[in-house]
């Protein structure tokens, strides 16, 4: 996925980066919502993590105008204020989870990916695929009982095109949701990764569509 990290604090948005990245995803990170607001003008984002107090504003009245102009992407807060009636404010105001800092960062990434898990319209973390089991919360997959490893990025890659079946995504979408805003990216770096997961899955787990791009196959 593409995330967008809307967080003031330096020490807690280098981890909360850093926790993401090793998920697997793609993390731009901004400190102020003039930032953000160019940010989700200019790439579109999988995901937003949201501080509610920033330099130039609160967080909850960015979170407003963007539902307000129609913008569907999920949001999860991340915030210290901890009173009810925050995280009420927060949930109407068109949040998809509230997270009181301060948190774990592993349970982060499990709400990351229960968010995603919902808008990819497939709540149920346990997929089959051919012979392959797979399991969305902690990241298995297994054929006749056997374990199989991914690395991140490969999970990334893969979990993209579960959440669509059918989709058709072309190499630069890939690349946006692998890689963040300014990284160095080898022309080549996608058919690598895909190379991987047909040769740790089976040939026909991902599909070519010659001159277009690439979709979920049978494993």
């Amino acid at each position: 996925m593409r995330v967008l990290l809307i967080e003031d604090n330096a020490d807690l948005g280098q981890a909360v980066r850093e926790q993401i990245a090793d998920d697997g995803h793609a993390v731009d990170w901004v400190q102020r919502l003039d930032h953000a607001q160019l940010a989700v003008q200019t790439t579109a984002y999988d995901l937003i993590l949201l501080d509610l107090i920033l330099p130039d504003g609160r967080g909850i009245d960015f979170l407003r105008k963007r539902r307000a102009s129609g913008y569907a992407t999920p949001v999860i807060i991340l915030t210290a204020r901890d009173q009810l009636s925050d995280r009420i404010e927060g949930l109407n105001a068109g949040a998809d989870d509230y997270l009181v800092k301060p948190f774990d960062l592993s349970e982060l990434s499990a709400r990351v990916a229960a968010v995603a898990r919902r808008y990819s319209g497939n709540p149920n973390p346990q997929i089959r695929l051919g012979d392959l089991r797979v399991n969305l919360s902690d990241r298995t997959i297994q054929r006749a009982g056997v374990p199989i490893d991914l690395t991140a990025r490969e999970w990334t890659l893969f979990e993209t095109f579960l959440q669509r079946p059918g989709a058709l995504f072309s190499k630069r979408q890939l690349e946006e949701r692998l890689y963040e805003y300014g990284a160095e990216i080898e022309s080549n770096t996608i058919e690598v990764h895909i190379s991987h997961l047909r040769k740790k899955l089976g040939f026909h787990v991902v599909e070519t569509v010659r001159g277009v791009g690439y979709r979920l196959g049978a494993a």
